[in-house]
């Protein structure tokens, strides 16, 4: 098999994946970017929670039960206890809060995106990374070494790993 048919095969591929991998692209592609807003409220909701908890817990087991982060007592009152996102009944256990959260379709893309081996989804995440990389290889293969087109995109090639090691590196 020569050169020419490699590249021409290697084009199908590339190719055909590509399109078959078009939408599982776009979900990573926004995934990523909520997820660099993931430290603020960016894409996020309001939502009222009411829940049930045990009567009898103390001031920092309410936070754990509650699953509320840097969960923090303002003041009590009788048998309310406040805290900055909302009350909890003590005599009831039923807190009543509100929390941001992303709207459904975006929880679950980051949920795949962020998915690791405790998650079964884990499995596509290495799926999608191993395409990935042969996109990445099989971009060399498009083009012939002995036309234009592929000494641009080495030179291309150079000028993105340089920016990645800038990136990395500051």
């Amino acid at each position: 098999m020569n050169n020419r048919n490699i590249s021409n095969k290697v084009r199908i591929y590339h190719r055909y994946l590509g399109f078959f991998l078009a939408g599982i692209m776009a979900m990573y592609a926004i995934s990523g970017i909520v997820l660099i807003f993931r430290n603020t409220d960016t894409f996020k909701v309001e939502k009222t929670v009411e829940k049930k908890i045990e009567k009898d817990l103390n001031n920092s087991q309410i936070g754990k039960a509650l699953k509320i982060k840097n969960f923090k007592i303002d003041r009590t009152k009788g048998d309310s206890v406040y805290f900055e996102q909302g009350v909890l009944d003590r005599k009831t256990g039923i807190a009543t809060y509100k929390v941001k959260m992303l709207p459904v379709v975006l929880e679950s893309f980051t949920k795949l995106h962020k998915a690791n081996t405790t998650k079964p989804l884990f499995a596509l995440n290495i799926i999608f990374g191993v395409c990935l990389l042969f996109f990445v290889l099989s971009a060399f293969w498009m083009f012939l070494p002995s036309t234009q087109i592929f000494r641009k995109g080495i030179l291309f090639t150079i000028g993105g790993i340089v920016l990645t090691l800038i990136l990395l590196l500051v």
